[in-house]
């Protein structure tokens, strides 16, 4: 009779731990660990695989953006620090490793980009080589059918470098972006002539694959209205040439072909609220409901 008990007992413990175990992976994300991340697909799928899908989860990122305002902030260490480091474009770390970091866990990066990242291959593949690649950009430069210039590029690239992490971000996925922005603002992306920048898709991914984030080098969308801002460079990388609030605002009331900047920061700040996201430097909170 004893063993009788002692063995539901046991039984029962095994029951909860397994039950623990399946709550925390649903909760962490488990279709991402096991199925993939849908809309981001590798560039060169490999055939012994299941799925060609981003399978990514991190408990903690940092966004480090390609903002000035990074410049003598001295949270290289911090950024660092984080399990996965989320970055933009071909922003180098080299020479600016105090402030922004010298890991890089993923480069979010835009069609445009992408000959920067032929140019610059020898790092990107060989330093850089644990780092994930996700390439972004309109379907006339992305599409698959021999067509697409810049899909051209990053097969030659994959072909070249059979290791790297390179993945594209799908049509649908773009569309489903472009729905998540006219959701936010209530205009459509393609009629009100903008495009969405690097930091939206960045952010984006973020949030679908961290379970808390610390922003890094971006302001909120109301700094460039105060008219005590003081001059800080577009990128880091490029100290003495274009002024951000300037640029934002070139954008932000562009015709066609514009980055909203000002309102996708909005929108961030807004996502922020919800808990997620968090804005580590500049430190800034969003306003209480």
């Amino acid at each position: 009779m004893k063993s009788l008990r002692f063995h539901w007992i046991c039984l029962f413990v095994l029951s909860l731990c397994l039950l623990i175990w399946y709550w925390h992976v649903i909760r962490s994300g488990f279709s991402v660990y096991i199925r993939g991340l849908p809309g981001y697909v590798k560039v060169l799928p490999k055939p012994h695989l299941k799925s060609n899908l981003l399978k990514v989860r991190c408990s903690s990122c940092a966004i480090v953006s390609s903002s000035g305002q990074l410049l003598g902030g001295g949270r290289g260490q911090e950024i660092d620090k984080e399990e996965c480091v989320i970055r933009m474009n071909v922003a180098p770390t080299v020479g600016f490793e105090g402030d922004v970091g010298n890991r890089t866990s993923f480069r979010v990066i835009s069609h445009t980009s992408v000959p920067y990242l032929v140019r610059q291959q020898r790092f990107f593949f060989t330093t850089e080589a644990e780092t994930t690649y996700v390439i972004w950009g309109p379907e006339k430069n992305m599409r698959t059918d021999g067509k697409g210039k810049i899909f051209n590029t990053l097969v030659s690239l994959a072909r070249k470098y059979p290791q790297a992490e390179l993945y594209t971000v799908t049509r649908e996925k773009v569309q489903e972006c472009d729905a998540v922005f006219q959701n936010e603002t209530g205009k459509n992306r393609m009629k009100s002539g903008a495009f969405l920048s690097t930091g939206f898709f960045t952010m984006i991914l973020a949030l679908e694959v961290c379970d808390r984030i610390l922003v890094y080098g971006m302001i909120d969308g109301s700094y460039c209205s105060n008219s005590s801002h003081s001059f800080v460079p577009y990128h880091y990388y490029e100290p003495a040439r274009l002024d951000e609030c300037r640029m934002y605002r070139v954008h932000e009331h562009a015709k066609r072909g514009g980055h909203r900047f000002i309102t996708e920061k909005l929108i961030y700040q807004r996502w922020a609220t919800q808990g997620k996201l968090h804005f580590a430097f500049p430190r800034w909170k969003p306003p209480e409901n």
